[in-house]
């Protein structure tokens, strides 16, 4: 207890442990190739200690099949749903910057297919909410993932 019978706060040492005012800086849904030096430079953050970035990159095989050809689509919503997304991080962790692509139309083997990233405070949140950000985005963002394998067979999955 502090003086007068009143709990004592403890004072925030710096604002940048807080997060930002405005730390949604880059959201798309985008037929064009990823950047990471853009979705980098998008969460830079002077308040940030740790920046934490997630890839997803087309791979040759699924489920032990060859994959020939790849293409994602997306619903109109899609870049809402990922804003909504991105605020669910956002409220949870004490965000610095936030950023998230996704990549629709054609795609080849080792193109990206995905790249987020959250800069916070520190290390192990901004490893939390960029997992956060990347599993929620894959599980409710409308994007799916047409892929054909080698063998001629085709499936759709929800991306």
């Amino acid at each position: 207890m502090g003086h007068h019978g009143r709990m004592a706060r403890t004072p925030i040492d710096h604002p940048g442990e807080l997060a930002a005012e405005e730390p949604i800086r880059l959201l798309a849904v985008r037929d064009a190739p990823l950047s990471l030096d853009e979705v980098f430079r998008a969460v830079a953050d002077d308040a940030a200690g740790g920046t934490a970035l997630f890839v997803g990159t087309v791979r040759d095989h699924d489920r032990g099949a060859d994959v020939a050809a790849l293409s994602y689509s997306s619903h109109p919503s899609a870049e809402a749903e990922l804003r909504r997304v991105a605020e669910k991080v956002v409220a949870e962790f004490p965000v610095r910057a936030l950023a998230a692509v996704h990549r629709v139309g054609d795609l080849a083997v080792g193109d990206l297919a995905v790249v987020v990233a959250v800069s916070c405070p520190h290390r192990a949140e901004a490893f939390a909410a960029c997992r956060k950000l990347i599993d929620d985005l894959k599980h409710e963002v409308p994007i799916w993932k047409h892929q054909t394998f080698s063998d001629g067979q085709e499936e759709w999955v929800g991306a």
